[in-house]
């Protein structure tokens, strides 16, 4: 089995995150207990466990109206990575023990460096209005 490149992770993010609608972000909000067990796990997700919990917030502020000033290609990408993060058979079927994680992690990677600056400006909302409470 081999590692997905950055330029593969960029292209299936690209892929998925046109298919994302309404419904797929309230799917996230339905999930979100599988999602952030697929981070906590051992394995190469394991890294990204307090990302995932900002990545899941920004979806829930953004759903529920309390936070709009992100794109939506950012929020189309977010949630392309965590419902490809959910998907156990993806590029690289998730039953393998770590290699089935590392696509998850790459896409994931690839996705927090395409929203870096929506991500930060998020952190500073949330820090400012809520707390530091994800």
């Amino acid at each position: 089995m081999r590692k997905i490149n950055d330029e593969e992770a960029k292209k299936i993010l690209n892929q998925e995150s046109k298919k994302i609608t309404e419904d797929e972000l309230r799917k996230i909000l339905e999930k979100q207990r599988q999602i952030e067990d697929k981070f906590t796990s051992s394995g190469p997700l394991g890294k990204y466990v307090e990302d995932a919990k900002l990545l899941i917030s920004i979806i829930k502020d953004y759903f529920n109206g309390s936070y709009k000033d992100i794109p939506w290609h950012s929020i189309t990408a977010i949630a392309a990575a965590l419902l490809y993060v959910l998907n156990p058979l993806d590029v690289i079927p998730d039953f393998i023990p770590v290699i089935g994680l590392l696509d998850d992690a790459t896409v994931v990677a690839i996705c927090l460096k395409l929203i870096e600056q929506d991500l930060q400006k998020y952190k500073d909302w949330k820090l400012k209005h809520i707390g530091d409470s994800f």
